[in-house]
């Protein structure tokens, strides 16, 4: 081999140890013991890991505590942290076959093939509950709050929020084309990132798109089934580095309450109600019985004192 081929080669070489190297460090500052810790590397390149919750410096050669173990999973940056609109509502029924006007909106009462029909909003995401073909819808009313909820998959350290914040928006304004003045708020809690999208009808001009339609747009570019041609390929990065989103909640808020009865509750809360009543009930219950034998006590003790009475009369 000539020296400038075996020069090319050593270099060639080099360059994959480096590589290997530098690709092993990023991975070595992880916890082999613990993945609820956040980590990363000092000034002199040591892995340095904490626990999540307490934030309390953990040695990754050895268990970490069950104290410290159970505090990470009570932390709230393992439940969500963001609490949703109080009269925000979740899409429960999924997609359905759709009455559209002629505009494209949909139109205010919609049924199936059964004759069921119920009210939607104009994100035709339903808002009463559902009844027969004798329902009456008197207007679509506005979604002029939709709040979204990502969370993204675990990672060795969390994002800067500012970068998420930036990264989202452009996003969600050139691949959307929703004004910047809809996106009223992006927040990031590790791993959690919540979006606010407000546009009522007195600000929505006619060449806006609507928020109802950038949602649904966006849900599906997440869920992996984007309604984009297949060249318009869905990117979602913060400063480079992919952004992996793992699950989506949507709330809708309307201009007007919902009109949903306790139907609507869900099996958690009737369970809930119905072990009240039940114990409200024993409880009664429980009176009552304890009120009669107390009282036939009584009657028995004064009969025995009225018969001794008599009896000392009689002497």
């Amino acid at each position: 081999l000539s020296p400038l081929n075996m020069e090319s080669r050593f270099g060639v070489v080099l360059v994959l140890i480096l590589a290997a190297a530098s690709s092993s460090a990023q991975k070595a500052c992880t916890c082999a013991t613990n993945r609820r810790t956040q980590c990363s590397e000092d000034i002199s390149g040591n892995c340095l890991c904490r626990s999540v919750g307490s934030n309390q410096r953990v040695d990754c050669s050895v268990l970490t505590s069950k104290c410290l173990l159970m505090k990470a999973e009570m932390s709230p940056s393992k439940a969500r942290r963001f609490s949703k609109p109080e009269l925000g509502f979740l899409d429960n029924d999924g997609i359905y076959n759709p009455d559209c006007e002629d505009s494209g909106i949909f139109k205010a009462r919609q049924c199936n093939q059964t004759d069921t029909c119920w009210c939607v909003n104009t994100a035709g995401v339903r808002r009463t509950d559902k009844g027969d073909k004798n329902l009456r819808c008197s207007e679509l009313v506005r979604t002029n709050w939709i709040f979204l909820e990502l969370k993204h998959k675990e990672r060795s350290e969390p994002f800067q929020a500012a970068e998420v914040a930036s990264g989202l928006r452009q996003i969600i304004q050139n691949r959307y084309k929703l004004h910047p003045k809809y996106i009223t708020a992006i927040e990031y809690e590790y791993p959690f990132i919540h979006i606010d999208l407000k546009q009522n009808a007195s600000q929505k001009s006619r060449g806006d798109v609507d928020i109802a339609d950038v949602a649904y747009y966006f849900e599906k570019d997440v869920k992996g089934d984007s309604i984009f041609d297949p060249s318009n390929a869905f990117n979602l990065s913060v400063s480079g580095q992919p952004l992996d989103v793992e699950g989506i909640l949507i709330y809708y808020v309307d201009e007007k309450p919902p009109e949903f009865s306790m139907k609507r509750l869900t099996a958690g809360v009737i369970a809930v109600l119905a072990v009240v009543i039940l114990t409200i009930i024993t409880g009664i219950t429980v009176l009552v019985i304890t009120r009669r034998r107390r009282t036939g006590k009584y009657e028995k003790v004064e009969i025995k004192e009225m018969g001794e009475m008599r009896r000392g009369q009689n002497s």
